[in-house]
């Protein structure tokens, strides 16, 4: 119960400090469904829904180590368009987790950087930053830390196709579902992590 208390604080406190439900979900990795689990039952009411809480400090603190995780992504990039036979353009990191992965994979990749800022509660309007590449007509490679529900990447997905973008792939750190496409763009992970049961 310790973990599960100190979530419950974490999730409050964020919340106090006016964060939604998703942008406290994206904070602690865990789904939408689970932030409002914390919130309002907590450990003595009903049980908690089927979760698994990804946490990546230990790497995310230094630059050498996301640089790593970074140079894994890309071999996997390289290999899913080598079987897709395609390639890919530019490469979108959503905000904030998949920002720095994407920077080490547009410069692994040798290819453009583009950056998707998600809005935290409403569905198809996120917004893709100024300062870096364009995505209109780009073959793209899609970039998060953990893929949850897939609600984030479907707006992502959503949002790129409606710029005239090609989704050729999401790449994720982390997947927390079983699914190995979504939207009809395939998806990978570095790791795979759910509940069996």
């Amino acid at each position: 119960m310790k973990s599960i208390n100190s979530l419950i604080k974490k999730a409050k406190e964020l919340k106090e400090r006016g964060m939604s439900e998703a942008e406290i979900g994206n904070e602690l990795h865990l789904s939408t469904e689970t932030i409002n689990w914390l919130l309002t039952h907590g450990p003595t009411g009903e049980h908690p829904p089927a979760d698994v809480k990804i946490g990546w400090r230990s790497i995310g603190v230094y630059g050498e180590r996301i640089g790593y995780l970074g140079e894994l992504m890309s071999s996997i990039i390289l290999e899913e368009i080598e079987k897709q036979n395609t390639d890919v353009n530019t490469v979108v990191g959503i905000a904030i987790n998949g920002i720095p992965l994407a920077t080490i994979i547009s410069e692994e990749l040798e290819i453009e950087l583009a950056i998707y800022r998600p809005h935290p509660d409403r569905e198809g309007s996120g917004a893709f930053s100024s300062n870096y590449a364009d995505v209109e007509g780009k073959k793209v490679v899609i970039v998060d830390d953990v893929l949850s529900s897939g609600t984030t990447m479907r707006r992502a997905i959503a949002d790129l196709e409606e710029k005239g973008a090609v989704p050729v792939l999401a790449m994720v750190l982390a997947n927390k579902t079983a699914n190995d496409e979504i939207d009809g763009v395939p998806l990978r992970a570095l790791i795979r992590a759910r509940t069996l049961i």
